[in-house]
């Protein structure tokens, strides 16, 4: 790997590119260009994450500007030598709801910042992708799965994961797809995935809401490991076509069912199962998700670290003093 690598993080202002900026300014060896239109993610996500490295700001830069706009993309990526592309709409409700933004935003955005990356001469692209794209399996999910997405946002997050494969074989743009798990952690206020929607409803005195009977099951994973995962491709020399052209699972093979998720956040407050309300399942859902990590473990040297029960009363608290300082926070991204 060179001295220093030059990359630049396209949604790097949001939940996963906050702790990825925080993680990669840890690390060392990186000089950091975030790429974000704040549509999500904020300057004060990236502030934090920065400070809380306690590394030099001057490590770190941000361009505000959007994925639609290909000039400014092709521009923001000239001289940096990897990409890690996180920019993307990504509530799977939403997409139900309303699917043209998710193909308008994820499928061209992630077609410009491929070609803008061919064109600016980028040494390697990491694409952020979700297990979504494979859609309901038989678990453990694998790399090596047939895929069979049941959302908009699965079905363009798999037409992301083509456009990769073919830029890798059609013009030597070397790229890796990175499946992640349902990702949890800091920076993360903005959005509505299952923790911060059940600690959400903790903090303002609520019942739980469970959607369907709570027995659908999730593979957690802490952001500090998926960005485990990717600084560990950032160190792989391009002629490594082990990495190259491949797809990863980034979770931790640990299936975990919404019930049990529910009942650790019920005893942070020290309530019990009565305060849990059940709502019909949401159209479109996997009923089981859990990852088979041997190829990231292997190839990469992968070993997720974290563990979510262990985890939940930190993050609580910072869920709790987050909101006592923003009382409002955005829902402008999803599961």
């Amino acid at each position: 790997m060179p001295t220093q690598q030059s990359i630049l993080i396209t949604g790097g202002a949001g939940f996963i590119g906050a702790n990825l900026v925080r993680y990669l300014l840890e690390q060392g060896g990186y000089r950091i260009t975030v790429f974000d239109n704040l549509s999500a993610g904020s300057k004060d996500n990236l502030q934090q994450a920065v400070a809380d490295s306690q590394k030099k700001v001057s490590d770190t830069f941000f361009i505000e500007g959007d994925i639609l706009d290909a000039d400014r993309l092709t521009e923001a990526m000239r001289g940096h030598d990897r990409v890690i592309h996180l920019a993307a709409e990504t509530q799977v409700r939403e997409s139900i709801r309303n699917p043209r933004p998710h193909l308008e935003i994820n499928a061209q955005g992630t077609l410009n910042v491929l070609e803008a990356a061919r064109l600016a001469g980028v040494r390697g692209l990491l694409f952020a992708s979700s297990n979504a794209a494979a859609g309901r399996q038989e678990p453990p999910v694998h790399e090596g799965i047939v895929p069979c997405p049941m959302s908009p946002y699965g079905a363009v997050k798999l037409y992301g994961e083509a456009l990769c494969t073919a830029y890798y074989h059609s013009f030597g743009l070397p790229t890796a797809i990175f499946r992640f798990a349902n990702v949890y952690g800091p920076y993360s206020l903005h959005k509505t995935s299952v923790v911060n929607r059940l600690f959400g409803r903790i903090y303002e005195g609520q019942p739980l809401e469970i959607f369907g009977d709570g027995l659908q099951t999730r593979d957690f994973i802490h952001a500090r490991d998926v960005a485990q995962g990717l600084e560990l491709a950032l160190r792989q020399p391009l002629e490594n076509d082990r990495v190259w052209g491949q797809i990863f699972q980034i979770a931790t093979g640990v299936e975990t069912t919404i019930r049990d998720i529910a009942g650790m956040i019920l005893r942070l407050k020290d309530r019990n199962g009565s305060s849990l309300v059940f709502r019909p399942p949401v159209a479109g859902e996997v009923r089981r998700n859990v990852s088979d990590i041997a190829k990231a473990r292997r190839v990469l040297g992968f070993e997720p670290r974290m563990k979510i029960h262990e985890l939940l009363p930190s993050l609580w608290e910072w869920y709790r003093q987050s909101r006592e300082r923003r009382p409002n926070p955005l829902t402008t991204a999803g599961d």
